[in-house]
């Protein structure tokens, strides 16, 4: 049986997952160019890039993946175009905010909690898996943000397993998820090297090059680089010193396009 599974790049952490026959939306954010986005705290940040998606179907979703509540991971544009009954797997806390905001159909998984979907013999699975958005005790002021493995089955086997990593940074907390969920596929990395009064708050080249080897997936595509002002580190900082370390595997992909995932066969 052929099984396809795929990646759309909207533009920074925005992607839609073609995965069999179910689809998701990770972290949307469709404001243009020149819009600003507030961070908590009394932070903003400016957009710089357009997202590259006119027009979804929402009625195709089977569900929004969103890592936290951050205004450049669900943005004015979301709250308002997302109807209020799509479903929405993020962590607790975004849970109670967003169901306060009319959005009624949110689940809040907490770390290493699953929810899954079924359709004939395929089924999608997410598991909640660890983040840290901040350093030390910074992290605590921050919204709390998880991590996403993604596995796709079809007849009782696992045909792809995805790991996207949300707006964590690198640290121990990362080395349980290829140990407790098995071997990553893909990756999808949030990189940027967001900084805020000068603090780190998302992986720079050199972290994310540290957790490109801790979790050894088959293909690593960075995302989350560049498309607001507080992101400081270029992309081309982490391709250069994944080169240099030998890191194979790694594949940037431009606003727009699509990747294929790495199936099993």
């Amino acid at each position: 049986m052929t099984v396809n599974a795929s990646v759309t790049f909207v533009g920074n952490a925005t992607t839609v997952l073609r995965l069999g026959g179910f689809t998701l939306l990770t972290d949307p954010a469709f404001g243009p160019a020149g819009s600003r986005v507030y961070l908590g705290k009394g932070a903003w940040t400016k957009r710089v890039k357009d997202p590259a998606l006119d027009v979804l179907d929402v009625r195709a979703l089977d569900a929004v993946l969103l890592s936290h509540l951050h205004g450049d991971h669900f943005d004015k544009e979301a709250r308002r175009d997302l109807p209020y009954e799509t479903p929405i797997v993020t962590t607790p806390q975004a849970q109670r905010r967003l169901r306060r905001s009319r959005f009624g159909e949110v689940r809040g998984l907490p770390t290493w909690e699953t929810h899954e979907w079924a359709r004939g013999g395929d089924r999608l699975r997410v598991t909640a898996v660890p983040g840290r958005h901040g350093p030390g005790p910074v992290d605590r002021l921050l919204p709390d943000v998880m991590g996403s493995v993604v596995e796709l089955e079809t007849d009782n086997r696992t045909r792809l397993r995805l790991y996207v990593t949300g707006d964590t940074l690198y640290g121990s907390h990362l080395a349980d998820i290829p140990r407790r969920c098995g071997e990553i596929d893909a990756m999808l990395i949030h990189l940027g090297g967001t900084r805020l009064l000068g603090m780190l708050l998302t992986m720079d080249d050199k972290q994310g090059v540290a957790t490109t080897k801790l979790i050894r997936p088959g293909l690593t595509i960075p995302i989350h680089n560049d498309d607001y002002k507080v992101q400081k580190t270029p992309l081309e900082h982490y391709l250069r010193r994944a080169r240099e370390e030998g890191l194979t595997g790694v594949r940037p992909i431009t606003r727009g396009a699509t990747l294929e995932l790495p199936v099993r066969v």
